[in-house]
């Protein structure tokens, strides 16, 4: 069989966090992009600018501050040991806080870039006949912004399951825990196990090409129908 017990359990274990992620992105991603996209403040810029941070900087930086965060010394370490959660790192909790912050961008610029074509007409329409705010939002936002939601799903679920730096450093390498498929296959390759390394490799290049494709021919869908 190509693929082992531990194959399987680590693709398990990464479309879990991709969809727990993905899920937990798009309802911390949707306010932050809201108001980027609407907003007039100063902070505008700078807020901008830490949501896109994970864009530049190398996973390692970014895991590397975390596990200092969510360790036995760091702050949020502290909150969760105070709680009575014990601390975050090596554990699947951390991968998912891990994840989403490295994932950040990919679901809020989709997301901000939908707001922003919306314009303020359809708003100031749904506001003379006397909608709320989370009216206008809801029945007139969400469902013209429906593209920008798909791709930011389709980005953050993608961008997640090719992560390694960011898992590495939070999360180690604790199978059917923390061990997800970028793990496995560099375990394949230390091992010298090519041919398993191979499989799973292979599997991770068809689905970023699908998720690729897929992108591409709705965007050029959406451009001939435009």
């Amino acid at each position: 069989m190509p693929l082992d017990a531990s194959d399987l359990s680590a693709i398990w274990l990464t479309v879990k966090l991709a969809s727990l992620t993905t899920l937990l992105l798009l309802v911390i991603g949707t306010p932050i992009a809201w108001w980027l996209a609407r907003t007039r403040s100063r902070l505008r810029g700078p807020v901008g600018a830490v949501v896109a941070l994970p864009l530049v900087l190398p996973p390692t930086v970014i895991g590397f501050y975390l596990l200092l965060a969510m360790g036995p010394n760091g702050f949020i370490g502290h909150a969760t040991q105070a709680l009575g959660l014990g601390t975050l790192t090596f554990s699947f909790a951390g991968l998912v806080i891990g994840s989403a912050l490295y994932s950040l961008p990919f679901v809020v610029q989709p997301l901000q870039n939908a707001f922003t074509a919306i314009g303020d007409r359809p708003l100031e329409v749904a506001a003379t006949l006397r909608a709320s705010p989370w009216d206008c939002f809801f029945t007139v936002v969400v469902p013209l912004a429906r593209p920008g939601f798909v791709t930011a799903s389709i980005l953050g679920f993608a961008h997640t399951v090719g992560e390694f730096g960011v898992v590495l450093m939070i999360g180690g390498n604790i199978p059917d825990k923390t061990r997800v498929v970028s793990v496995q296959i560099y375990d394949h390759v230390e091992a010298m196990e090519y041919a398993q390394a191979h499989w799973l490799a292979g599997a991770m290049l068809a689905f970023s090409f699908l998720v690729l494709l897929a992108l591409y021919a709705r965007g050029h869908a959406k451009a001939r129908w435009s």
